[in-house]
């Protein structure tokens, strides 16, 4: 059976504690990374909520009075909150290609707003728990990963109702836009559609995977110097006096009493050795010496 030096002991023991603690930290940090980057986006998702939802209640506030006897004869899209607010967010993204915000509805009034394949559910499920505020998810883009946010869109205002519950109470003028096939049949507290605001991961996930390559290189750093430092301490104060310590003893067994002393300045454990090692050499020196006379 091969037998291993202590200093190589120390070393296998101080690599497994390493590659251990090295594998334990990169996963843990990847973890929080990651969390961090998702908190970022969820973070600049509901951003984009809030300013589509400003941009409504501005509308809704200082526009639509001021329109009010316009509309009595011209439907303007200009004057209806969610058209405002879909026209400013729209034109805010595009700075953000990436980034999409849409009232996804399963009967709109403007066939834009539309739900498609992957919006769709969503909408049903908000539907069936009125409950439910927010929904938060992932889903993957051709741009990679992307974090989207969801709000119910509900009919809680019954003013809503007059253009939305059957064509023959719209206003003309809305109708000779939009048609009377869409937008109708709305109820009073149904939720209709979701609003839908797409940000993507990627930016945020490489900055995550950036950092945790220069956090574990950084990590791999430390560990060599601590193999290093740990090997030379070691080495000084541990195996090269053992070896020493073991040289000695093996000149006293050969009958050389008079071999160097060990150096008991440092007062540890090996020195108080070496005083018990000297103290039997003296009396073995001096039995030697009575069994000769």
């Amino acid at each position: 059976m091969k037998k291993f030096s202590l200093a190589v002991k120390f070393n296998l023991v101080f690599l497994a504690v390493a590659v251990v603690g090295f594998a334990a930290s990169s996963v843990v940090t990847n973890a929080l990374l990651v969390s961090n980057a998702r908190d970022e986006t969820l973070q600049n998702a509901r951003l984009l909520m809030q300013a589509s939802s400003a941009a409504g209640k501005y509308t809704a506030a200082h526009i639509v009075p001021l329109l009010d006897n316009r509309m009595k004869f011209e439907f303007l899209p200009e004057a209806v909150p969610t058209f405002a607010a879909i026209e400013h967010l729209n034109e805010l993204l595009k700075a953000y290609p990436n980034y999409s915000y849409k009232q996804a509805t399963l009967n709109p009034t403007n066939p834009r707003n539309r739900a498609n394949d992957w919006e769709t559910p969503i909408v049903h499920q908000l539907r069936a728990d009125p409950a439910t505020k927010e929904l938060v998810g992932e889903r993957v883009t051709p741009g990679g990963p992307a974090l989207y946010i969801a709000r119910p869109i509900t009919i809680t205002n019954a003013a809503c109702l007059a253009c939305h519950s059957t064509p023959d109470a719209a206003p003309k003028t809305m109708t000779d836009i939009y048609g009377t096939k869409n937008g109708f049949g709305w109820k009073h507290n149904e939720t209709v559609g979701a609003q839908v605001v797409t940000v993507p991961m990627t930016v945020p996930l490489q900055r995550a995977n950036t950092l945790l390559h220069t956090y574990m290189w950084s990590l791999l750093a430390i560990f060599a110097f601590l193999f290093v430092a740990l090997n030379v301490t070691v080495h000084l104060f541990v195996t090269r006096r053992i070896s020493r310590l073991s040289r000695i003893a093996d000149e006293v067994s050969l009958g050389h009493f008079d071999a160097a002393p060990f150096d008991t300045r440092d007062g540890d454990e090996l020195a108080q050795l070496a005083q018990s090692f000297d103290r039997m050499r003296t009396s073995l020196s001096s039995a030697m010496k009575m069994l000769d006379d």
